[in-house]
């Protein structure tokens, strides 16, 4: 089928369709041409995350043999949160007796579809860091750009045509073992690959078409998003368009990984144990993939400082794999360097920390950095499960369950993610300005209720089974598509 052509029986017009198969001659022209090329894949063991059974699918010399439980995740390196999803719903599939495979579009280093996607991956990243440093480029570009250009259904037909590079990846993947897609383009790649069992995973609030993978089952975490999705919600300002099919779209919950779903009465009630106790609010601050938000990191570690050395609150730093930022932040934050405790690239000493901060009392900061990329973000769950608040942008985070604050977003898209955890009042406001985040930090220290009244209404979501959307997903692409 040409999906370029055609989207939910929804016909592009011939310029755009033009414009699809020039941008797929360019990226051939640029990226080379592996159509006849056959990739075969074999799996070795991820070390770092042995306690999610999950296998990476490498570049291999013959093909390999699936067994009867796999489950072959999709996803690609763009920022982390398409990799947290991904390690959400591999947890899941574990969880429920399934062996889960990474199949990382990214990693096939000399593949057109590899090349292709670390060129845009290159874009997004430095395009996020802009959008931070530059207000007039965010105002005029970087919003519109992720809010309403990847909303247009046009925009869809152009990476439709474009992710038919990705087929020769998918030469050694049974048709119809179940695929569970992060991101579009390994979805839109396995359709067209001709597999039967996918899922595409949608990970944001605010219904865009750039997520779109006709011929997958969709699924979405809230109403907002599903009622957008089902309608193409402002897909095409120029006309009205056929909704999504009735087998299309499914709203399934959040994306949550089991250990954190099957310990949430147990963790919530520790924090509010905490809180009853006056110890020291244990706050995490993650760094996204794309490293955006030097300045407000500075300005929060600055404040943060006194109130550390005067035991109202602990710090848990997770700047991922960006050290330029954590060298920056010893630089310019005074007294960071002497007041804090180093993990760099020590995964066994995270996973300590976290088993010791169970039963102790935790004072001081401590600063977390991990080439590795797994370990880099998996660091964030494992101390997800002992903090108190975890302050992050509303981007795949927002839909965790710990008592959030959110600071700015970076990219319009992302704001959706503040409005609906809010309102299921887990967490607060986007909170733009720093010095309003830093007002609400200094609430939370003062006001003992919220975070007691933020984690027993997660223990209520969690009855309401709104984390369960990583299990919902597996057993979808296990039904695959009727």
């Amino acid at each position: 089928m040409e999906r370029s052509k055609v989207i939910f029986n929804n016909e592009i017009d011939i310029k755009t369709y033009k414009k699809a198969l020039k941008s797929k001659k360019k990226m051939m022209k640029k990226y080379g041409d592996d159509t006849e090329a056959i990739y075969h894949v074999s799996s070795e063991p991820i070390r770092e995350l042995e306690e999610l059974g999950l296998n990476n699918l490498v570049r291999s010399s013959k093909a390999m043999e699936f067994d009867s439980k796999a489950v072959i995740i999709g996803n690609i390196r763009m920022g982390f949160g398409h990799y947290r999803i991904s390690l959400a719903i591999a947890s899941c599939a574990r969880a429920l007796g399934y062996n889960p495979y990474w199949f990382d579009l990214l990693s096939f280093k000399d593949s057109t579809g590899s090349k292709m996607l670390d060129g845009q991956n290159k874009l997004y990243s430095l395009g996020s860091r802009w959008s931070q440093k530059y207000k007039l480029f965010n105002l005029l570009v970087w919003e519109p750009v992720n809010t309403e250009m990847f909303r247009k259904l046009t925009y869809n037909a152009v990476d439709q045509k474009n992710s038919e590079l990705f087929v020769p990846l998918y030469h050694d993947l049974p048709k119809d073992i179940p695929f569970i897609a992060t991101h579009a383009y390994p979805s839109q790649g396995a359709v067209h690959a001709g597999l039967t069992h996918v899922v595409n995973a949608i990970p944001d609030n605010w219904p865009m078409a750039l997520h779109l993978s006709e011929g997958a089952i969709h699924t979405v975490q809230t109403p907002f998003a599903y009622m957008g999705y089902k309608l193409l919600n402002g897909f095409d300002k120029k006309r009205s368009l056929k909704p999504m099919g009735e087998d299309d779209l499914y709203m399934v919950g959040n994306y949550i990984d089991h250990e954190l779903v099957s310990n949430i009465e147990k963790d919530c009630e520790a924090r509010i144990s905490r809180r009853k106790n006056k110890e020291p609010i244990r706050l995490l601050l993650t760094v996204g993939g794309a490293g955006a938000g030097l300045k407000m990191y500075i300005n929060i570690l600055n404040h943060l400082l006194p109130l550390v050395k005067e035991e109202k609150v602990a710090v848990y730093l997770n700047v991922g794999d960006h050290f330029d930022v954590l060298d920056t932040l010893l630089k310019k934050v005074k007294g960071l360097e002497e007041a804090s405790i180093k993990y760099i690239d020590d995964y066994n000493k995270v996973k300590e920390l976290a088993s010791t901060s169970e039963n102790n009392v935790v004072k001081g900061i401590h600063i977390f950095a991990h080439k590795n990329i797994f370990e880099a973000v998996y660091s964030t769950n494992i101390l997800m499960r002992v903090s108190d608040v975890l302050i992050t942008k509303p981007s795949e985070l927002a839909y965790y369950p710990i008592p959030k604050v959110f600071n700015r977003h970076v990219g319009g898209h992302e704001k959706y993610g503040a409005y609906f955890a809010s309102e299921m009042g887990d967490a607060s406001w986007e909170l733009e300005k720093d010095k309003d985040l830093l007002n609400f930090i200094d609430t939370l220290i003062n006001v003992d209720s919220l975070i007691s009244d933020m984690s027993r209404r997660i223990i209520d979501l969690k009855k309401a089974k709104v984390y369960d959307g990583g299990y919902e997903v597996v057993k979808l692409a296990l039904k695959g598509k009727k």
